[in-house]
């Protein structure tokens, strides 16, 4: 069995205690956080038995980071072997952005390529699951919106930035959370443009059929709050780049898209589960964990794995494949 956090708030059984739970005039919002339960490796846990039939299996593998130190290429053969070795593989990989370690800032040509060269290398020798991609804002060359992104969409094989897609009667949105500065640094949301396309692509996908979205920065978590000193001031401050700043834009528009069922993200380094207004919120750690030095706090390097349901429910945990940090 592997480490792994429960997926629905009405399952029972959990292996990680509340770290908040609210329910108020019929809106909840539960959050569990942290992955390791010092569990035995394999195969991960069967889903609970549910009436409902299983259309979908897909692998979550996000913030991978990948460089030519410290084994990163290893590291990522051995995730990809993980999920493509399971007794009930994915028919699907979707990569939650920050592919590569660091092409934002300080970063020449070379070394971008260099970088891009070993992520390529495994994926083109370890990976026959059908994949799609999403940008992380280590993935946009120089920050830059237009030629940065391009660089990270050329690199991953995308033709746009944000995208939708139908596969087993759920709808896929693959979003672009990174919003560059012109102090070259990035905020969390989605442009005013990328903003419209979600509100037409969520009125255009029939009320019948479940949503799945994907960003690299959560859109709502609380592990946002652990990453960094964020109550040194006495107060809670979670930077903007930490989760994003329309949260509350996005929410009220899910609110008239109920079939909006679960927004996946990474860009943390840590797991954990939220569940507000009916939308489940899934931040599932990374595969690099603390890039690639082990664990990031209580986050191993893993990666998650979903089972989506034809009734719009869904099963979601956190899966440690057993990487050890190596020396260089």
């Amino acid at each position: 069995m592997t480490n792994l956090l429960p997926s629905d708030p009405n399952e029972q059984g959990y292996s990680r205690r509340t770290f908040v739970q609210q329910t108020a005039m019929g809106v909840g919002i539960a959050a569990w956080i942290g992955s390791n339960a010092n569990l035995a490796l394999g195969q991960p846990h069967p889903a609970p038995q549910r009436s409902a039939r299983r259309v979908m299996r897909i692998a979550h593998l996000t913030d991978v980071h990948v460089q030519p130190e410290r084994s990163a290429g290893d590291g990522l053969t051995a995730c990809l072997q993980h999920v493509h070795n399971m007794d009930d593989p994915p028919q699907l990989i979707l990569f939650g952005g920050d592919n590569v370690m660091e092409v934002a800032h300080d970063c020449t040509v070379e070394r971008a390529e260099e970088q891009l060269a070993v992520w390529r290398t495994v994926m083109q020798k370890h990976c026959t699951l059908p994949y799609r991609n999403c940008i992380g804002n280590h993935d946009v060359f120089g920050m830059d919106q237009d030629k940065g992104k391009r660089w990270a969409m050329d690199s991953f094989g995308m033709t746009t930035r944000y995208y939708s897609f139908d596969q087993a009667g759920w709808h896929f949105v693959v979003l672009d959370s990174t919003a560059p500065q012109d102090d070259g640094h990035y905020k969390a949301r989605l442009d005013d443009e990328q903003f419209a396309w979600l509100q037409s692509d969520l009125t255009n996908t029939p009320a019948s059929t479940p949503v799945l979205i994907l960003s690299h920065i959560p859109i709502l978590a609380a592990c946002a709050y652990f990453d960094g000193d964020n109550e040194k001031t006495g107060d809670w401050v979670v930077p903007g780049a930490w989760m994003h700043l329309d949260a509350r834009k996005l929410k009220d528009l899910f609110l008239k898209h109920p079939n909006v069922k679960l927004c996946l993200s990474g860009h943390i380094h840590l797991v954990d589960e939220v569940s507000y207004n009916g939308v489940a919120y899934r931040c599932n750690g990374a595969v690099c964990g603390a890039w690639w030095k082990g664990a990031n706090q209580e986050c191993e390097p893993g990666y998650g794995l979903i089972d989506l349901y034809e009734d719009g429910s869904f099963h979601n945990q956190y899966v440690v494949y057993g990487w050890e940090a190596k020396a260089q």
